[in-house]
C-alpha cells in the first residue's frame, strides 16, 4: 500500500501553520482554523483544523483534526496526495527550526480500503488501516472521524458583530454533534525529547 521512503525532493507546499505550544513549561500559544486559510477549499483534506498537544505522565499526546466538519454520516477527509508533518523544535533556547519531525499519510489499496503510515523517527514507524488502533513498542496511532472538540458559538459572533454588543453565551456551541477527521499519536515523550525539559511543536500539510 505505501512506498517504504518519503522522497527528500518532495514539494514543500504548506497550507497553513497550526499550532506552536510549550510543552512541560507554563508558557502556550494556540490558534484554531475552520476552511479559513487561503487555498482551503481547493483541497479541504489539507485544511488544518486544531493541534492539541498535552503529556500524561511521559506519554506525549498529538491530536490533528484537518478537513471539513462533517455531520454525522459523511465520510472522512483522506487524501493520498497530502503529508501531514509534526515538526518539534528541541533547541534550548528554541529557535522555531524543527529538529524532529514525524509524518503522516493516506492511501487506498485496489478494494478502496484506506490505510495511514506513520514514519520519521526510530522506532516511531508504524501502518494499518485508518480507524483501527495501530500500536507496537513505541508509538500508538488512530486516524479517522471523531466528534470535533471544536468550541464555537457563531450565533453570538455575528451577533456581536451586527450590533457592537457582546452576545456571546458559553452554554452555545454552534459546533456541537459535528465531526473532523484526526490523527492521533502518542508516544513517550523521551523519543521528542530526551532528558525532559521543554520543546515547540507544531503542525504542517505538504504536497506530495
Amino acid at each position: 500500500m505505501f512506498i517504504s521512503t518519503y522522497e527528500s525532493s518532495r514539494k514543500l507546499n504548506q497550507l497553513v501553520f497550526a499550532a506552536a505550544v510549550s510543552l512541560m513549561s507554563v508558557a502556550s500559544v494556540n490558534a484554531a482554523d475552520h476552511q479559513e486559510a487561503p487555498g482551503a477549499s481547493a483541497r479541504l483534506s489539507a485544511d488544518i483544523g486544531d493541534y492539541y498537544v498535552w503529556h500524561e505522565e511521559e506519554q506525549l499526546n498529538l491530536v490533528l483534526t484537518f478537513g471539513t466538519f462533517a455531520a454525522p454520516g459523511l465520510p472522512a477527509s483522506f487524501n493520498r496526495d497530502n503529508l501531514y508533518t509534526f515538526h518539534f523544535d528541541t533547541s534550548a533556547p528554541a529557535d522555531g527550526v524543527a529538529d524532529l519531525e514525524i509524518y503522516t499519510r493516506f492511501s487506498q489499496d485496489v478494494d478502496g480500503n484506506w490505510g495511514m503510515q506513520v514514519f520519521g523517527i526510530d522506532g516511531a514507524e508504524i501502518e494499518g488501516p485508518v480507524e483501527t488502533i495501530l500500536s507496537n513498542s513505541q508509538i500508538t496511532a488512530w486516524a479517522g472521524l471523531t466528534d470535533d472538540p471544536f468550541f464555537f458559538d457563531q450565533t453570538g459572533f455575528q451577533e456581536t458583530v451586527g450590533t457592537g454588543i457582546i452576545s456571546f453565551d458559553p452554554t452555545r456551541d454552534d459546533v456541537a454533534g459535528l465531526n473532523i477527521t484526526a490523527i492521533v499519536l502518542q508516544l513517550p515523550v523521551d523519543t521528542i525529547r530526551s532528558g525532559g525539559g521543554s520543546l515547540q511543536t507544531w503542525t504542517t500539510t505538504s504536497s506530495l
